[in-house]
């Protein structure tokens, strides 16, 4: 009966510990992001199909990557601004292993929560656009969102203020869009489609393309992520 009870009462504690972490890191402001990535990926479907585009795989990735990077956007570039702003980074400061316990977790609970949704979009693309197998299209869009994500949160925590890195984030988005053309049948494309193989362009070389580019992708998430935390070291910077 006792060990039951402490179960019972740890499992309270998490979830009370998941909702305060979750309403610190979106402070109010994320279901603002959540509908203008639902009305960006709406607008886009609609335009899709009154050009009469063909409907593809590689078409809805096109049309649900956006979307999901303007999801990961804002916890990500503004995650320490809003500790900050609600005067929690000393007290965070204060507790051991402060990147393991809290904003490792943190990014964990995120991503989790923007993979669920990238499901309800898929999902819902599924249904109105064209069929498409929903789970493997959701992880496949989490490489370039999480890379993105990874990325704001480390220069976040550089340049610790919400709006410096949100300027500098789009800076580098624009950067890489400019870019794409001269990197598209390369590794090193972020927003390579993996459900679009290039005209004239060899499926065995392809495939093996596309797993490149997903190493890359998952390496320099997890470079980013532990630079960030280390960077989170220094609390003489924050505090």
């Amino acid at each position: 009966m006792e060990q039951k009870f402490e179960i019972k009462n740890s499992f309270k504690n998490t979830v009370r510990m998941i909702r305060y972490n979750l309403k610190i890191i979106f402070a109010g402001r994320f279901i603002w992001f959540l509908m203008a990535a639902f009305a960006f990926f709406l607008f886009f479907a609609i335009q899709t199909v009154w050009n009469g585009e063909a409907l593809t795989d590689g078409t809805v990735y096109n049309l649900l990557i956006f979307p999901g990077i303007l999801l990961i956007f804002y916890p990500s570039v503004f995650g320490i601004q809003n500790d900050d702003d609600s005067r929690m980074l000393e007290i965070l400061f204060g507790i051991p292993n402060y990147r393991y316990k809290i904003w490792l977790v943190r990014l964990l609970m995120i991503y989790v929560l923007i993979f669920l949704i990238t499901i309800l979009f898929s999902a819902v693309a599924s249904v109105l656009l064209y069929k498409i197998e929903v789970l493997e299209m959701a992880y496949q869009l989490m490489y370039p969102i999480v890379f993105m994500g990874s990325m704001a949160f480390m220069f976040s925590t550089v340049i610790k203020n919400g709006n410096g890195t949100a300027v500098l984030m789009v800076l580098v988005g624009v950067a890489l869009i400019i870019l794409q053309d001269a990197v598209e049948r390369t590794q090193w494309n972020v927003f390579l489609n993996p459900f679009q193989i290039p005209n004239n362009f060899n499926e065995i070389i392809w495939q093996g393309l596309i797993t490149k580019n997903r190493i890359f992708l998952g390496v320099s998430m997890i470079v980013f992520i532990l630079y960030g935390l280390y960077n989170l070291q220094k609390r003489e910077k924050f505090v």
